[in-house]
């Protein structure tokens, strides 16, 4: 997916103690009542949940300019509001001049109140900012869960683009309880994410 060029936004602020997403507001108040509807559960404990979103950005490049991780790090730690950690390889792999405990992307897993301002904030500004943007794939995993590739991490706001030193995509992978594709995807759709229609 290849984003337009934008201008740089300031980073995701330090959500106050207390507050309570609208993302988050509006599953319990809307999502619940409209799952339990839809699929016919016996009990609010049965409506899926998204758990986790746990955002990946690899860099091909690591093993021979050790900073582009560094640069990486920076970045998705201010998309997303939270410090990201550093990915390693975990075995040799000489077609790739790669060692085992090698730096190879970053990663970032948000929860709670983090995670629903990340989704808000991906699906009401980045996502509209891909060029010719006309929904994500509705392929789920088999298990409940999803993964949206991006292209390019300069659709989100908090980066400049002025600045970037390497054009960078990442996987962002959305963990619920749903029991089924079906189930999970009406979890995200409810919550705003943008599938295509008719595409699966």
């Amino acid at each position: 997916m290849a984003a337009k060029k934008q201008t740089a936004a300031p980073a995701a602020q330090t959500v106050p103690a207390g507050y309570v997403p609208a993302l988050k507001k509006l599953y319990k108040e809307e999502i619940v009542d409209k799952l339990m509807e839809q699929f016919g559960y016996s009990t609010v404990m049965q409506v899926p949940k998204l758990v986790k979103i746990t955002i990946n950005e690899g860099v091909g490049d690591a093993t021979g300019d050790k900073k582009l991780v560094e640069v990486a790090q920076q970045e998705l730690t201010a998309i997303t509001g939270q410090k990201a950690i550093v990915t390693t390889s975990r075995k040799d792999i000489s077609n790739f001049k790669l060692r085992k405990g090698m730096p190879i992307g970053t990663k970032v897993t948000l929860r709670n109140v983090k995670m629903y301002e990340f989704l808000e904030r991906l699906i009401r500004i980045s996502l509209p900012r891909i060029r010719d943007f006309n929904g994500i794939s509705e392929k789920m995993d088999g298990k409940g869960n999803y993964t949206l590739g991006i292209k390019e991490q300069i659709i989100f706001p908090e980066i400049d683009i002025d600045k970037i030193t390497k054009i960078l995509g990442m996987e962002i992978t959305f963990v619920t309880t749903a029991q089924t594709d079906e189930e999970a995807h009406a979890l995200l759709s409810a919550f705003g994410l943008p599938f295509k229609k008719n595409n699966k």
